[in-house]
């Protein structure tokens, strides 16, 4: 069956009340086909969590609504793996307190701050350094990260991509790996492999349908605006960590404002929204973005270092790059679904990128 999880917003939350509510849950979920794993229960944000297997949303929510009432705000298919990843656990803490009334009580808030590494594609590195020279590097990073992770209590997520990400209990800890990282790399990778580095924070529900959606788009929308070994920082994490704690190595973050993370959404935003029609253009941005062009181009260059033109095109490219790597499609076909006007056009584009053509770009992903 699949597993869910929900979040209930529910204001001057105690860990008592949820731990009675769970136990009301757990009185009806055979009625419901629902099997109720565990929960998270933040009470300083206000909000509750649940991991539920169940045949469906609707079960999920009729079972809430017989037990006690308190319906979800938002309910999403997960993997237990995954959720393992992030927060650890899918069954209630081993050391949960057990109350005279038979209650497990434990309170243990879900708010998780990520860490997310990007590096180059191993394909473009492998073809700039030879197969040894940047097999050898990806190792090097592998290492260095695994270690530090450890040593900074985070969790390594299975993400399928090239790069981590990397869950934390601590933004002072994330953003202390962050650095240690940094710090290793640059002894050996002087920017070669092009890894970036972003900090985000945020809960496992929000508006996204994944697990942790908003986060790691966050995340990846600031990895994109990164220079090569910086790490970019997020507004809600900035707020987390004592000041000082950037006073020190204010030279190796970027530290972004709540007004450039709304800007940078908005922009990233519209891209991912309008980057396989052809037709779209500097004047569609500027107009979704509600801006001048002189306007547009001036605070794209202020927070990206690109004018807005060069950024859809490049955002094309490694969407390009996306569709090569998942349906190895021609290159006519590359061409249309990602926004380019003619293969002669996009083949020139991704040559003077990329250093290859499309073709040996694919050839090498046989």
């Amino acid at each position: 069956m699949p597993i869910y999880m929900d979040v209930h917003i529910v204001p001057g939350v105690k860990a008592n009340n949820v731990a009675e509510a769970h136990r009301l849950d757990m009185v009806h979920q055979e009625e419901f086909k629902c099997k109720c794993m565990t929960y998270w229960i933040d009470e300083e944000r206000e909000n509750v969590f649940c991991l539920i297997e169940a045949p469906s949303k609707d079960a999920v929510e009729k079972m809430h609504g017989k037990a006690h009432g308190l319906i979800p705000s938002k309910i999403i298919e997960v993997s237990p793996e995954v959720v393992s990843s992030f927060l650890g656990r899918i069954y209630d803490p081993a050391e949960a307190v057990t109350t005279d009334e038979g209650l497990k009580v434990f309170t243990d808030p879900s708010f998780r701050t990520v860490l997310v590494i990007k590096i180059c594609d191993p394909v473009l590195l492998q073809a700039r350094l030879g197969v040894d020279k940047a097999r050898a590097l990806l190792n090097l990073q592998n290492d260095t990260t695994r270690k530090q992770l450890v040593q900074y209590g985070g969790r390594e997520v299975e993400s399928g991509g090239a790069g981590f990400i990397i869950s934390f209990t601590s933004a002072s800890k994330a953003v202390s790996c962050a650095l240690a990282i940094q710090e290793q790399m640059k002894e050996y990778d002087a920017g070669l492999s092009g890894a970036r580095m972003a900090i985000s924070a945020g809960e496992p529900v929000e508006n996204s349908n994944k697990l942790f959606g908003d986060t790691l788009q966050l995340a990846g929308y600031m990895c994109a605006i990164a220079g090569p070994l910086q790490v970019v920082v997020a507004a809600a994490v900035k707020e987390l960590v004592a000041k000082d704690h950037f006073k020190i190595k204010s030279d190796h973050f970027l530290l972004l404002s709540p007004q450039d993370e709304q800007l940078m959404q908005q922009l990233f935003g519209i891209l991912e929204t309008n980057w396989q029609q052809a037709e779209f253009d500097v004047e569609d941005y500027s107009r979704e973005m509600a801006m001048s062009k002189s306007q547009l181009y001036r605070k794209t260059i202020q927070l990206t270092g690109l004018p807005p033109n060069i950024l859809l095109k490049e955002y094309r490219l490694e969407k390009a790059k996306d569709l090569m790597r998942k349906k190895h499609f021609n290159i006519a076909q590359i061409t249309f679904d990602s926004g380019f006007s003619s293969p002669s056009y996009f083949t020139k584009c991704f040559k003077n990128k990329y250093g290859l053509l499309p073709m040996a770009y694919l050839d090498l992903l046989r």
